[in-house]
């Protein structure tokens, strides 16, 4: 009579024994302010060929700065820091008159948006060489970045960027870093002067195409901005710091910019 309780509790102790099969997945429940990782399509995370499939999507796009945007994404997303499947690549190793921001669609695997976008006045003229995270550096920063809300501001409607990388882009809010639209980004610029006018270190787009572009990226999804010197930690960028965890305060005040 006394043994069934003990047989029930072996039942359960077996059961909890039985390995996993090789190569299956456990999903982490999200923190509970969070709720997030059930509403990405397993797809994007699984399928070892999203990385050839946004390739060739974007034939332009250098492999080295999506691969490292999609490792910020996936560990990003792990943690329910970016809660759709919108990713935003800019590849400021490319001259400025080139279209090096791409933003796709990583549930359905399309681009979604391929866009000239500035950088800092003192990053450089056409090449961006210098970055920085220091208020008044008038560079841009790079490295990992979770999207907030919008505002309209001084430079029109903008969209709020958290930097998630310590000491490469941590300040973004303090400098009040975020995308809008600006009149020195075009092919009419470029053209005039053999380079997009700059930015206080905001990536800034063409008027035209802004508020459609911000729109789809607000609310946690993820921007990276890329360079060749990430890959290398000898150069001035530095090594890459580990992507950091909770939210800020978003950011106050207005949007800064110059030609």
């Amino acid at each position: 009579m006394k043994a069934t309780p003990i047989l029930l509790l072996a039942s359960i102790l077996l059961f909890s024994a039985i390995p996993l099969r090789a190569g299956t997945a456990v999903a982490l429940p999200a923190a509970p302010s969070s709720p997030v990782l059930s509403r990405i399509p397993a797809v994007v995370t699984d399928s070892e060929s999203l990385e050839a499939d946004l390739l060739q999507a974007a034939p332009t796009m250098r492999p080295q700065a999506l691969r490292a945007a999609l490792a910020a994404w996936e560990d990003l997303r792990a943690r329910g820091e970016v809660t759709r499947p919108i990713l935003t690549v800019i590849d400021y190793g490319l001259s400025s008159m080139t279209r090096r921001m791409w933003v796709f669609d990583l549930a359905s695997r399309r681009l979604l948006f391929h866009e000239l976008v500035a950088h800092g006045k003192n990053s450089g003229e056409d090449l961006a060489t210098h970055f920085s995270n220091e208020d008044g550096s008038l560079m841009t920063s790079l490295g990992a970045f979770v999207t907030g809300t919008t505002y309209d501001g001084k430079n029109g409607y903008s969209l709020r960027l958290r930097g998630m990388e310590p000491g490469r882009n941590d300040r973004a809010e303090e400098r009040t870093i975020v995308v809008h639209g600006a009149p020195y980004v075009g092919d009419e610029v470029a053209q005039k002067l053999g380079r997009l006018g700059r930015s206080w270190g905001c990536p800034a787009l063409r008027p035209a195409i802004a508020r459609t572009l911000i729109d789809e990226v607000k609310d946690q999804t993820l921007l990276y901005a890329y360079h060749p010197s990430l890959d290398a930690p000898d150069t001035p960028a530095g090594p890459t710091p580990a992507i950091a965890g909770g939210a800020s305060s978003p950011a106050d005040g207005l949007s800064r910019a110059t030609r």
